[in-house]
């Protein structure tokens, strides 16, 4: 079994490489264990840019036979049918559990899921933007599954941590950003990991379209902020 056999493609740029986990962070922390794969099972939760899914879809990237579910793209199917024999594979990660536990049916489907994969070694991987106390009316039963593994939760990232995580991520397109430029972006965007990366994808796109570096002014013409 594969990624290809469901029909979802992973992002190229999630890896364990390219993702930005300073010392003291709890990224950090999830980083080095989901690369170590000391663990049975892991629940990561936090806030939306805090990096849930890129480390779900690295950890697949690292481990040949997975399978990666965004499940809030999946809610009106039939969990039974999507969870068929996925135990089978060596990893699966579960995105986005937020968005469809609180139904009866799927709470029922990732706990005889969790069973199956118990019973035959495999590892799993969950996320959700809120903490697991805080998933709603759960099988006590499933719960309890879920907290016998590793739990992590993030904060967002702080703002000096948000620099280096907007020069990083430039760094790793091949874009020199100078302190001026990210500094000048995290003045005038909501200092939120989803509106500084999209800044810089704009920056990237039209530096390469215009074949010019990423100065202030430059910045400035195509944010518009």
């Amino acid at each position: 079994m594969s990624q290809l056999t469901l029909g979802i493609a992973l992002s190229d740029d999630a890896t364990f490489t390219n993702f930005y986990a300073p010392l003291g962070t709890t990224q950090h922390i999830a980083l080095s264990s989901l690369r170590e794969k000391s663990y049975q099972s892991v629940f990561l939760s936090g806030p939306l840019g805090t990096g849930l899914s890129h480390l779900l879809q690295a950890a697949c990237h690292d481990e040949q036979d997975s399978i990666y579910m965004p499940l809030g793209d999946m809610a009106q199917a039939a969990p039974e049918n999507l969870f068929d024999r996925l135990e089978m594979s060596r990893l699966v990660c579960l995105d986005d559990v937020h968005t469809v536990i609180t139904r009866t049916s799927w709470q029922h489907s990732v706990f005889n899921l969790y069973n199956r994969c118990l019973d035959n070694g495999t590892k799993m991987i969950f996320s959700a933007h809120c903490r697991l106390d805080s998933l709603g009316a759960v099988l006590p039963d499933l719960l309890s599954r879920l907290k016998s593994g590793l739990v992590i939760h993030f904060s967002d990232y702080r703002e000096q941590d948000l620099l280096g995580l907007l020069k990083y991520r430039a760094q790793t397109r091949g874009m020199t950003l100078t302190n001026e430029v990210a500094l000048y972006i995290l003045a005038r965007l909501a200092r939120k990991t989803p509106e500084v990366m999209h800044a810089l994808e704009l920056l990237d796109q039209a530096s390469l379209e215009e074949k010019r570096r990423v100065t202030l002014p430059f910045a400035k013409k195509v944010l518009n902020i």
